[in-house]
């Protein structure tokens, strides 16, 4: 093993990742759809609305309709392994605790406002959803990656 892959991983495990990478993720998944040049600012934008029931109830609503979420993610999140016509990527599993660990709540406002290269994803702020609407589909996204009770 080399030097610089050794210390990535006791990077990783002293942050806690090596475990949560090790449940079968596809590393593909777990790099940044955001630019290099910009990742570092979208990290640092917070929703400005808690994870309140009212509000995640909101985003629920938005994913399953105004924002057409459901329409390729799925009502679980999963992600549907199949749509016609679609050409790229599959849609995120949102379910998925490692991609859920890594990415930030500001580089999936980056994702909505501008799609995601190389996948179908297409932007959906200002076209489809305002940002305070976004930011509370991000909050319902953000419990498919939540144990159920």
């Amino acid at each position: 093993m080399s030097k610089k892959k050794a210390s990535w991983m006791v990077y990783l495990i002293y942050i806690g990742l090596l475990p949560i990478i090790g449940e079968g993720s596809d590393l593909q998944i777990l790099k940044p759809r955001v630019p290099a040049d910009q990742i570092g600012e979208v990290r640092t934008w917070t929703n400005p609305f808690t994870s309140t029931p009212q509000n995640i109830e909101k985003g629920k609503a938005l994913f399953e309709s105004k924002a057409y979420c459901v329409t390729c993610h799925g009502k679980n999140g999963e992600g549907y392994d199949h749509i016609p016509g679609l050409r790229g990527k599959l849609p995120r599993n949102f379910t998925d605790k490692s991609w859920q660990a890594v990415r930030t709540d500001g580089e999936l406002m980056w994702i909505l406002k501008n799609g995601s290269v190389g996948t179908a994803m297409v932007q959906f702020i200002p076209l489809t959803l305002t940002e305070d609407e976004a930011w509370h589909v991000i909050l319902y996204i953000r419990t498919f990656g939540k144990p159920k009770n």
